[in-house]
């Protein structure tokens, strides 16, 4: 069985580039299969090696996943590779667990009025969902990491801000339930560096030697803000998407998850090395440009460029 310290190892900062799944969850056009794997090769040139790579949801209902397998296999093709692959049941869970995917996510939501709305179950369900998961992990020949994220963490668009002692309740039960580590989640975009510093620091706190992970959507603008203030408190896995694609039902008008590229600017001039070459990874924007021209991609790194230190004029 994998060691959560070995694919996200404590001393370090790995990034997730979560376009492949988040970042297509809403989309009406999406990339070719072909595409996916060149997206998916072209960004372990830049020196990527964290993918989420996409959903385990019926295919008629969610076209975008219906190649999941298929990116699933491509990156564990790829030596010194890590896929992750969300599953919200347990026919997800079995369909996941037979396509050998390296980790397996899944969500709790922070309120009971969010999950009901978006799983038609209660918290206290969505905690047994996570218990059967890690049941049958152990059960099975293939054994993946497991991470709960809990969504709405920091505020929630249906009621509004969340209290962190719920939040940390979820965090302890998913714990308890057996998951490798979990995630907290600005799902629409609503929290400030405070907020964001204070709850990840108590989440860290609990999590002992777990490592803890944070996902962030820009809603507001305070996408790279929130994940410096995260990084601080002692998160050392964060997500982010090629582009700033993705996006969320409960959030009409948020641009999207916090832009991949300019996390790993963030990363770098924290003295977080990354091993990711940022101007390989913005040419992977072409593909995306090329499969869906609709769609608006974000970030300040593919507007402005890196900064040219030799050439610097004062203003």
């Amino acid at each position: 069985m994998t060691r959560v310290q070995d694919v996200y190892p404590g001393d370090r900062v790995s990034l997730r580039e979560v376009g492949l799944r988040d970042g297509l969850q809403l989309v009406k056009t999406f990339p070719s299969t072909a595409a996916k794997q060149r997206w998916v090769r072209d960004e372990y040139g830049a020196g990527v090696r964290h993918f989420e790579v996409g959903s385990f949801l019926p295919a008629r209902t969610f076209p975008q996943f219906a190649d999941v397998r298929d990116i699933v296999r491509t990156v564990a093709a790829l030596p010194g590779t890590h896929g992750v692959a969300l599953a919200l049941n347990e026919r997800g869970v079995n369909e996941a667990l037979a396509s050998g995917v390296a980790e397996v996510a899944t969500v709790v939501s922070a309120t009971e009025e969010h999950s009901q709305a978006n799983a038609r179950r209660s918290r206290e369900e969505a905690i047994a969902n996570v218990r059967r998961l890690c049941e049958l992990r152990d059960a099975s020949v293939h054994k993946p990491l497991v991470n709960a994220a809990i969504s709405m963490a920091l505020g929630c668009s249906i009621t509004g801000p969340v209290d962190p002692n719920e939040v940390i309740k979820l965090v302890e039960k998913c714990l308890e339930a057996g998951v490798d580590f979990v995630a907290i989640a600005d799902t629409v975009g609503y929290a400030g560096p405070r907020q964001v510093a204070e709850l990840t620091r108590a989440v860290v706190k609990i999590s002992g030697a777990r490592p803890v992970c944070v996902h962030l959507h820009d809603t507001r603008g305070m996408g790279i803000a929130n994940a410096s203030a995260a990084l601080d408190a002692g998160a050392r896995i964060l997500d982010g998407s090629l582009g700033g694609l993705g996006g969320c039902p409960f959030a009409p008008g948020a641009t999207g998850n916090v832009v991949f590229e300019d996390l790993v600017f963030l990363c770098e001039s924290k003295g977080f090395a990354t091993g990711i070459d940022i101007e390989k990874l913005i040419a992977v924007r072409s593909i995306l440009e090329a499969e869906m021209p609709n769609e608006t991609l974000y970030g300040g790194l593919a507007r402005a460029g890196l900064p040219d230190r030799k050439s610097g004029v004062a203003a």
